[in-house]
């Protein structure tokens, strides 16, 4: 290794911190304050290190300027201190470590195969193994007319896609763009996007991630990306370019391009945990920066790392700097980057206290007080893996929630194991259960039934088992929880048998048709629209390859799947009756009319109790009345809509259902049938309509 040079650098500034370009110098600013010594490392284009001491340090930041030093320069930082685990110091200067502020990150991991004490110190270099922090400057990128969608969380349609993964099979998408953020900004992606219906796209994780060393010892690699070193720098993978850098302009340029179109570009973040895993994990960043101050350590042992994550060490925002640091990051992705919003995974690790889940903390606190972050959508999976951490419905006001009591009850429904329609109803009028009772609005429960997590929807009435064998971990990974059902036979090869293929079509439908006419913010995982398979992988986390790619062939097969996502979308587009702003109460709106929503049996007669407690009942009407809405228009006037009858029946035999007379409606128009019926049909009301064995009915009400 060189020698340290001799140079001295001029002292800087300890603010910003990172590493800030400007009048032909760049400034370094780190905090360390439990460092003896901190060394910057310049690589040059051959990769040679030269090692620099930064001589200042302010408020425990270490700092240095140093002229001639800019934009696409490769650093990183050794840090020199104690070694001492059980007081939770790791600090080791034969580790080459990120600066946590990097913009852009350059290099791979490569995992080292030998075996680590994490009681002792490593002293072998890991400059060969590990990446490179990049500086940016000013790239002068052109935002031009560039305005944030800002849509309404009433009228949002999420859609939860991977950057590589949606691309990589795309025919009109040019080969050296696919996979990449250019890919995802080409003119034929946005155009399915937006012919779609969907308003905002939800990114997996883009936040400069790598594999863990498990993964590389097996020849895979993390394709999910739930796995972040850099939480300023944009995944380096997902460039189409080799210029270190060159990241952050490309993906600026998909944002631009999305805002375009009118389409709202929400990041996975995951601020929870890091790459480093536990104590025995690889020294990346943080750990050997200050390993007290940005992880949760015990205390009564501070050599072990609490993991409330599942994933080895939980990041502690309740340190001042480390909840520093993720506000920093998050303001930069939506001032610098333009993101509009974030889904925060395991965001109940993030709201925790000293052990608890606290609403009241820290992190909590200080997003509600933040006037950017405020602004923004702010998504919660509202659940870690520790003691206490299932917090579905318990988020402040300015947070929505991944809802899976909303999953299991419309997947459990449509295999007619619900045991009842009870809960189902609470799940379609916008989960009142679950979020009325702080004064939160129906828009608080994003409803999804599929995620990248767990099989894809075409697998959900495909499969009874997981089939995860290609993931090296013999079939051993995954939930074993699916609430699945394959209608018979195991396997995509049952599609082809006549009683099999077209019922689980017609279960396709109806998932669909329940997910986009629910009350609260639909969420379709990409590929869902056109039979995407994973051919029974309910993990495909360590899949980068057509397992996890969607296959846009399927667009022609599946025609029928798509036009009916499109059209579920128009109609909730057009009508707010389905996006309903405050919850329904079940009484008119005024005296004399018709309440705001009612729920009938197939007899044509409200629901009564026993009704409800039918543990056998597999059937229910929906009627939503359109002179029901609780919200006025911008100009405070009343919105007034259509009003429409769902009916919902996972029975296996076909059935008839009274249609609701008056005061409900005189006549009814077939919208849907996913049992392929008449779709202009008129129905009298009183009289009665046919029910297919597992469908679903959607009518129009005329009085």
């Amino acid at each position: 290794m060189p020698r340290p040079t001799q140079t001295i650098p001029w002292p800087g500034h300890w603010h910003p911190l990172g590493a800030t370009f400007d009048n032909g110098a760049t400034n370094f600013a780190l905090w360390a304050p439990d460092a003896e010594q901190v060394e910057l490392c310049l690589f040059d284009e051959d990769d040679t290190e030269t090692r620099i001491p930064l001589l200042d340090r302010t408020f425990d930041i270490w700092h240095g300027r140093f002229p001639g030093v800019g934009p696409g320069q490769r650093y990183g930082y050794r840090v020199h201190g104690a070694w001492d685990p059980a007081r939770g110091l790791r600090f080791n200067p034969a580790k080459l470590l990120v600066d946590p502020y990097a913009r852009a990150i350059d290099g791979d991991y490569l995992h080292d195969d030998t075996a680590v004490d994490a009681d002792h110190p490593d002293d072998r270099d890991s400059a060969p193994f590990v990446p490179r922090s990049v500086v940016i400057g000013d790239d002068g990128f052109d935002w031009g007319d560039d305005e944030p969608p800002r849509v309404p969380w009433d009228n949002t349609v999420l859609y939860e896609l991977h950057v590589r993964g949606y691309t990589m099979r795309h025919p009109e998408v040019p080969e050296e763009l696919r996979g990449t953020y250019a890919g995802l900004a080409h003119p034929a992606v946005i155009e399915h996007l937006v012919g779609l219906g969907i308003t905002s796209v939800e990114l997996l994780p883009v936040h400069h991630f790598v594999s863990e060393p498990h993964l590389l010892r097996q020849g895979s690699a993390n394709y999910w990306g739930y796995n972040t070193l850099g939480f300023f720098a944009p995944h380096a993978d997902y460039y189409t370019g080799d210029a270190p850098g060159g990241q952050v302009t490309e993906f600026k340029a998909m944002v631009k391009a999305l805002h375009a179109a009118g389409l709202e570009v929400i990041l996975d973040v995951v601020y929870n945990h890091t790459a480093e895993q536990g104590g025995g994990g690889p020294t990346l960043s943080f750990r050997g920066i200050d390993n007290r101050a940005y992880y949760r350590l015990d205390p009564e042992d501070p050599s072990r790392y609490v993991d409330y994550t599942g994933t080895g060490n939980t990041f502690d925002v309740s340190h001042p700097h480390a909840l520093r640091l993720v506000m920093d990051s998050l303001r930069y992705w939506v001032t610098e980057m333009r993101v509009d919003g974030f889904r925060f995974d395991l965001a109940s690790a993030l709201a925790r206290s000293m052990h608890d889940v606290d609403m009241l903390g820290s992190f909590m606190t200080v997003i509600e007080q933040d006037p950017v972050l405020r602004e923004v959508k702010l998504i919660a999976e509202p659940w870690d893996v520790g003691p206490g951490g299932y917090q579905v419905g318990e988020f402040p006001h300015l947070w929505t929630e991944w809802n899976d009591r909303y999953r299991n009850t419309v997947r459990d429904h449509w295999r007619c194991m619900a045991g009842g329609v009870h809960d189902l109803a609470f799940r379609l009028a916008g989960s009142s259960d679950l979020y009325a009772d702080d004064g939160r609005r129906p828009y608080a429960s994003i409803n999804f039934v599929t995620a990248h997590d767990g099989f894809t929807l075409r697998d959900l009435v495909s499969y009874n088992e997981k089939h995860n064998d290609a993931n090296g971990e013999e079939n051993r990974d995954g939930t074993n929880d699916n609430r699945s059902w394959n209608h018979g036979r195991e396997g995509l090869e049952a599609d082809a048998d006549p009683e099999i293929g077209p019922l689980r079509r017609r279960q396709l439908r109806n998932i669909m048709t329940t997910i986009l006419l629910s009350t609260g913010v639909p969420m379709i995982t990409a590929g869902d629209e056109m039979g995407r398979t994973q051919y029974g992988n309910n993990n495909a986390y360590c899949l980068d390859n057509e397992i996890t790619w969607v296959d846009w062939s399927l667009l022609d097969e599946y025609a029928d799947l798509h036009q009916l996502v499109r059209t579920l979308l128009t109609l909730r587009a057009e009508h707010p009756v389905f996006r309903q702003r405050r919850f329904f109460e079940g009484r008119p709106m005024q005296p004399g009319g018709r309440k705001d929503i009612a729920w009938f049996a197939p007899s044509g007669a409200e629901m009564t109790d026993d009704d409800w407690h039918d543990q056998r009942r597999c059937t229910l009407g929906m009627f939503l009345s359109g002179d029901g809405i609780r919200t006025r228009g911008p100009r405070g006037e009343r919105v007034v809509d259509d009003s429409f009858l769902l009916w919902l029946h996972s029975g296996a035999e076909d059935i008839s259902v009274v249609l609701p007379g008056h005061p409900w409606a005189s006549r009814y128009e077939v919208v849907i049938d996913t049992a392929g019926g008449e779709i202009l049909a008129k129905r009298d009301a009183g009289g009665t309509a046919s029910l297919n064995g597992r469908s679903c009915l959607l009518l129009r009400a005329e009085l």
